[in-house]
């Protein structure tokens, strides 16, 4: 498999398409919407669309690098990008955003699809049973396990596991922002 993207820079062309569509995206709902372009590019592709991996956390699929980029917006709207660090000087770098008119495409498609759910629908969609995040979760508890670390083969192999169910409000509430599990 490929290496995939910078997480950051698929983040910030995320936010870029976001931001164009009127939506704003707090870093738990990036973190759901960059998981779910993941596993669909994944599906479609058979490559990753980012580079290192993703690990089950509280509230859902979380890729680490992405989160601690945009940790400081909190649960409010984010309101810059995220970007890289000089390995000689430590300077943030600037991060290029992919151009490719099939990312571009696919950032709007999961936008339109998922953008405007509340967090805790993200959430919820995320915990579905048989989905990725819920095998590792209930793996762990079977299994003595290293992190949850959520493998690109599980997210293909179960990512079609993602249902949600169409009540009123959703079951994990709206959280403002997501954890690891202790």
């Amino acid at each position: 498999m490929s290496a995939g993207y910078d997480p950051r820079a698929v983040a910030n062309l995320m936010l870029d398409e976001a931001d164009r569509l009127g939506i704003g995206l707090s870093n738990l709902v990036l973190q759901k919407l960059l998981y779910f372009a993941h596993g669909i590019y994944l599906v479609q592709t058979k490559t990753p669309l980012v580079s290192g991996y993703f690990e089950a956390w509280q509230f859902g699929p979380v890729h680490p690098a992405a989160y601690r980029a945009f940790k400081e917006a909190g649960s409010l709207p984010i309101a810059f990008r995220g970007t890289g660090k000089d390995a000689l000087t430590g300077r943030p770098r600037f991060l290029q955003t992919p151009d490719d008119p099939r990312l571009v495409g696919l950032m709007q498609q999961v936008l339109n699809s998922y953008g405007r759910m509340p967090p805790g629908r993200l959430v919820d969609l995320s915990h579905a049973k048989d989905s990725p995040w819920w095998y590792i979760v209930e793996r762990s508890r079977a299994e003595v396990a290293l992190g949850l670390r959520i493998t690109d083969s599980v997210i293909l192999d179960r990512f079609r596991h993602h249902k949600m169910s169409v009540g009123a409000e959703p079951k994990s509430g709206d959280p403002r922002d997501d954890t690891p599990f202790a």
